[in-house]
C-alpha cells in the first residue's frame, strides 16, 4: 500500500490526490486481452463498469476522472502494468469512501469551507489560467471526507518515550553528524582582480576577509561577510572540496577557478563528527515511528474492509489487460 500522509489531500486541486495501497483485493478477474495502446478516457467504454461497491456502481468515466487527478495528465502512454496500479488505488479509495457513508462519516460545513479556502489556494499558487471554483470540486471533498475518514483510524495512535530510546539503540548509525566545515568565499569574475584581492588578504584574520568579502565579491553572499554555510563531504563540488577540505581552520585558499567565477575560500570553523544525543533526535524519530504506525494501521483496515464488503471487479470493461496481483 502507498505511503499515507495526514495531508495528502490538500495537494488534489494541482493535480495530486490521495491514493491508497496497491495491496491485495479479492473479487479480481483477468481482463481479456486487448489491442496495444490505450486510452483510459476511451469514450466507447465510458459509460461501462468496472467497479461495484455494496451496490454503488463505478464507470470507466470514474476512473479515467481519478487517473488524470492523480496523475495530473489524462493518463497516456500508461502500460497496462502501471495503469492496473492505478486502478488498484481507484478500489481502495472506493472501498473506503464506502465505508465512511455506511459509518455515518461526512463532513461538516466548516470541513466544506476549509476546503474550499485550499482549493482556491493552491489553483491560485498553481498559477492556473481558470479563476478558483466557487465551490470545490466534488473529487476534492471526496479525497477531504478520505482523509477524514483514515485520520479517525488512528486518532488513538502515539509513540511512548521507550519506543524512541529502542529506536534510537539500535539505529544510532542514522543519527551521526559526519564532520563538516564553516566556509566563506569571495567570488569575481576575473583571474586578475581575485589575485590582487588574494594578495591583499592573504594573511588576514576574519574581520578583515569579511570586509573585502563584502567590498569586493560578487557572490550572492557579499553582504553576510562571504559567509556561505556549513557543509560536509560530498555537498559541494568535488574540486572545490578538494580545496576547502584541505585547509586548516581559519586560512584562506588560493585562488580557486570554476564555472561560477574565481573563490577564495576561508575555512571558518572545523565541526567534528558526532552522535546527536537521543534528545536531539527524539522528534525525528517520534514522527517517523507514528508515520509507521499509522501506514500499518491503515493497511490493516483497509485488508478488512476488502474482506468485509461487498464489491466486484469488471474487468472486461477496463480499456487494458488488468491482471490479478495475488
Amino acid at each position: 500500500m502507498k505511503k499515507w500522509s495526514p495531508f495528502s489531500v490538500f495537494t488534489l486541486a494541482t493535480g495530486v490526490v490521495l491514493c491508497l495501497g496497491a495491496g491485495a483485493c479479492g473479487k479480481k478477474a483477468v481482463s481479456p486481452p486487448l489491442a496495444e495502446g490505450f486510452r483510459l478516457d476511451d469514450p466507447e467504454r465510458a459509460a461501462l463498469p468496472v467497479l461495484s461497491v455494496e451496490g454503488v456502481s463505478f464507470t470507466n468515466a470514474d476512473f479515467a476522472r481519478f487517473a488524470q487527478l492523480t496523475l495530473g495528465e489524462p493518463g497516456e502512454g500508461l502500460t497496462a502494468e502501471a495503469a492496473g496500479r492505478l486502478f488498484d488505488d481507484f478500489v481502495e479509495r472506493k472501498l473506503i469512501v464506502g465505508a465512511a457513508a455506511a459509518r455515518g462519516f461526512t463532513l461538516t460545513e466548516t470541513d466544506k469551507a476549509a476546503s474550499q479556502e485550499i482549493f482556491r489556494a493552491t489553483r491560485d499558487a498553481a498559477g492556473l489560467e481558470k479563476p478558483a471554483t466557487a465551490t470545490a470540486p466534488e473529487d476534492f471533498l471526496e479525497g477531504l471526507l478520505v482523509e477524514k475518514y483514515l485520520t479517525d483510524q488512528v486518532r488513538e495512535n502515539n509513540v511512548g518515550d521507550e519506543e524512541i530510546g529502542a529506536y534510537y539503540e539500535a539505529h544510532k548509525n542514522e543519527f551521526l553528524q559526519p564532520e563538516r566545515l564553516q566556509v566563506s568565499q569571495i567570488l569575481l569574475s576575473t583571474e586578475g582582480k581575485a589575485g590582487q584581492v588574494l594578495n591583499r588578504i592573504r594573511t588576514a584574520g576574519e574581520r578583515e576577509f569579511r570586509e573585502a568579502a563584502r567590498t569586493d565579491s560578487e557572490g550572492p553572499e557579499a553582504e553576510k561577510g562571504g559567509l556561505m554555510g556549513v557543509f560536509s563531504l560530498g555537498q559541494l563540488p568535488m574540486d572545490l572540496e578538494k580545496v576547502i577540505f584541505s585547509l586548516d581552520e581559519g586560512k584562506i585558499s588560493r585562488v580557486v577557478q570554476s564555472a561560477y567565477g574565481y573563490h577564495i575560500f576561508r575555512l571558518d570553523q572545523k565541526l567534528e563528527s558526532r552522535l546527536r544525543p537521543v534528545e536531539e533526535a527524539a522528534p525525528l524519530i517520534r514522527s517517523k515511528l507514528l508515520e509507521l504506525k499509522n501506514q500499518a494501521a491503515i493497511d490493516a483496515h483497509v485488508a478488512s474492509l476488502k474482506s468485509s464488503m461487498k464489491w466486484e471487479i469488471i474487468a472486461e470493461n477496463l480499456p487494458f489487460i488488468y491482471e490479478n496481483p495475488e
